[in-house]
C-alpha cells in the first residue's frame, strides 16, 4: 500500500474514532456521576448538563415509535446510511481534506448514537445551551459531531456556490 493511502486511512481511522471516543467517554462519565434529570447549571445556567435518555432521535423525534417501527428508523437506517459513508470516505480519494474531516465526524458521531441505541436502547443527552433567545435541544457529542460535519458540508457547498457565480 502506497504510504500517502496508508496515511489517509490513518487520518480517517482516527478522526472517526476520536469522535467516537470522546462521545462515549462523555456519556460514560454522565451516566455515572448524574442522575437522571439532575441538572447542574454552569456559565451562569448558560450551559447547563441534565442527564436525558433519550429512546428517539434529535429532539424525541420517534420516542413514540413501536418498538420495531423505531429499531428500523434509528438503528437499521442509519447503519446503512452509515456503511454507504464509509466506503465512499475510504473510496474517494480525490475527496478535499475538508470533506473529508466533516465526513469523518458525521460518521463517528453517527457509530457514537447507534451504539448507545443498541447497547443501552436509549442514547444519553446532557448539553443544554441557553443564551438569550438561542437554545438548543438537550443533545451530547456525537450529536455535535454530527452538526459539525453538515455545517462544513454546507458552509463548503455555499462557498464553492458562490465562487462560481
Amino acid at each position: 500500500m502506497p504510504p500517502n493511502k496508508l496515511l489517509r486511512i490513518t487520518i480517517i481511522l482516527l478522526i472517526i474514532l476520536t469522535n467516537i471516543s470522546c462521545d462515549q467517554v462523555s456519556k460514560k462519565i454522565i451516566r455515572h456521576s448524574i442522575g437522571e434529570n439532575q441538572t447542574i447549571g454552569m456559565l451562569s445556567n448558560h450551559l447547563i448538563i441534565m442527564r436525558v435518555e433519550n429512546s428517539g432521535a434529535f429532539l424525541s423525534f420517534g420516542d413514540s415509535l413501536s418498538k420495531s417501527v423505531k429499531n428500523i428508523l434509528l438503528s437499521v437506517l442509519p447503519l446503512i446510511a452509515l456503511a454507504f459513508g464509509s466506503v465512499y470516505i475510504f473510496a474517494k480519494h480525490n475527496m478535499p481534506v475538508l470533506s473529508m474531516i466533516a465526513i469523518c465526524f458525521i460518521i463517528g458521531g453517527g457509530i457514537g448514537n447507534i451504539f448507545d441505541r443498541i447497547v443501552y436502547g436509549s442514547v444519553t443527552d446532557f448539553l443544554y445551551i441557553h443564551f438569550g433567545i438561542i437554545q438548543t435541544g438537550i443533545f451530547n457529542m456525537a450529536d455535535l459531531s454530527i452538526t459539525t460535519g453538515a455545517v462544513i458540508i454546507l458552509l463548503q457547498s455555499l462557498y464553492r456556490k458562490t465562487r462560481s457565480q
